[in-house]
């Protein structure tokens, strides 16, 4: 079973011949950017909902990587529905082939090389130069603005 990102629809030109499934974000994404594939492959693709315990999981990974704050919403329901579906997922999103590493999901790049290696986050502030684990909307000491790092 193939779990489908966004960045997979975009990438490819036709579909692999097996079973694929996305969650209902993926669908909405892909109608918001007026996709022509839609409408050849919605038959194609089940549309299926993740559990919240797989969510659950997957926001503790991407809060653990770094990763919370660059993976959307969607993103995390298509990690989600792998582990739902024990599924591979095909995606070009880093954060999704990296949240997907650490939780011992397979994936497939579509268009893109893919990952190299799990890369955790770090934050900095780009005034004060403070560091954080978790992304902050501005540095809560000086008020600048913070800076995604990768953890050493």
């Amino acid at each position: 079973m193939l779990i489908l990102d966004s960045s997979a629809f975009f990438s490819m030109d036709n579909l692999p011949d097996e079973e694929h499934a996305c969650p209902p974000g993926v669908i909405r994404e892909l109608e918001n950017h007026e996709d022509p594939r839609l409408a050849l492959w919605g038959d194609m693709v089940r549309v299926s909902d993740c559990t919240e315990a797989s969510l659950e999981k997957v926001r503790a990974a991407a809060t653990k990587s770094g990763d919370s704050n660059r993976l959307s919403p969607t993103d995390m329901t298509v990690i989600a529905l792998a582990i739902d579906l024990n599924g591979t997922i095909w995606t070009d999103d880093y954060s999704i082939q990296n949240v997907a590493s650490i939780l011992g999901i397979p994936y497939r790049a579509v268009g893109m090389a893919g990952i190299k290696k799990v890369v955790k986050w770090n934050y900095q502030c780009m005034g004060c130069k403070k560091w954080y684990k978790e992304k902050q909307p501005d540095c809560p000491i000086c008020g600048s603005q913070m800076k995604a790092c990768r953890r050493k």
